[in-house]
């Protein structure tokens, strides 16, 4: 879903069909929409994680837990800003989600003013972590265009090794590595070799076997045992 589509749709995870209704009810007098669930489960099996901009959970729920349900978003890389509501004998394992990276938590009976405060903050939390999702994909995407070849070198070069020194390494002359050099700099759109390092590093640490929320991911060639060594000597 785009930034926008998401930006204003929330889901509320509670088994109390009073608090659903109350909660929406709320939700939706600010111009905002929002599903509700009664169980974890029952939101992991809609599919509705690709497309809501922030959840409010119960930390207690019957089966699968708010915590557990936290625990599974973040395996799955499931970056949705979570608002927990507890109980006031919860407020450990509260904390506890906070740790783990919720957005906030509210304790029962919620205010409502004070819980919308909470809900503007995760959207907004949500529309900056799809911008740099966004950001991120198109950068995939651009690594993703370069040859075998040019995939092998971006490494090499990021790490700091010359030209002549890759050149050495592949067997291939130095001014073949200049011309794939060029190339990797227009396709990555790099206006400077300190920007296709950093652009390096970011698909290096961002691009995982499974992609967000379960989607298809990809990978990057680390360097060769002896480059690495001879980077580092």
């Amino acid at each position: 879903m785009t930034i926008a589509g998401s930006s204003r749709f929330l889901a509320i995870l509670d088994d109390d069909t009073s608090v659903q209704a109350a909660l929406q009810d709320l939700i939706q007098a600010e111009g905002m929409s929002a599903l509700c669930f009664s169980s974890a489960e029952q939101f992991l099996r809609s599919g509705a994680k690709r497309k809501v901009g922030c959840l409010i959970v119960d930390i207690q729920m019957p089966g699968m837990s708010g915590i557990e349900l936290q625990a599974h978003l973040n395996t799955e890389r499931c970056p949705i800003p979570i608002i927990f509501l507890t109980g006031r004998g919860d407020i450990p394992l509260a904390v506890s989600a906070m740790k783990q990276g919720a957005s906030d938590f509210h304790t029962k009976p919620v205010n409502g003013a004070s819980l919308l405060n909470s809900v503007a903050r995760a959207l907004q939390q949500n529309i900056a972590s799809l911008r740099d999702a966004d950001e991120q994909a198109r950068l995939v995407a651009r690594y993703e265009s370069l040859t075998p070849r040019e995939r092998e070198i971006l490494p090499m070069l990021a790490s700091g090794l010359l030209n002549k020194q890759v050149a050495y390494e592949l067997g291939i002359t130095e001014y073949t590595i200049q011309l794939h050099r060029g190339h990797i700099m227009r396709k990555m759109e790099a206006d400077s070799f300190a920007a296709l390092v950093r652009m390096a590093d970011k698909v290096r640490l961002h691009i995982p076997t499974n992609g967000l929320c379960g989607r298809e991911g990809g990978e990057l060639r680390t360097l060769p045992g002896r480059i690495i060594a001879a980077a580092d000597g």
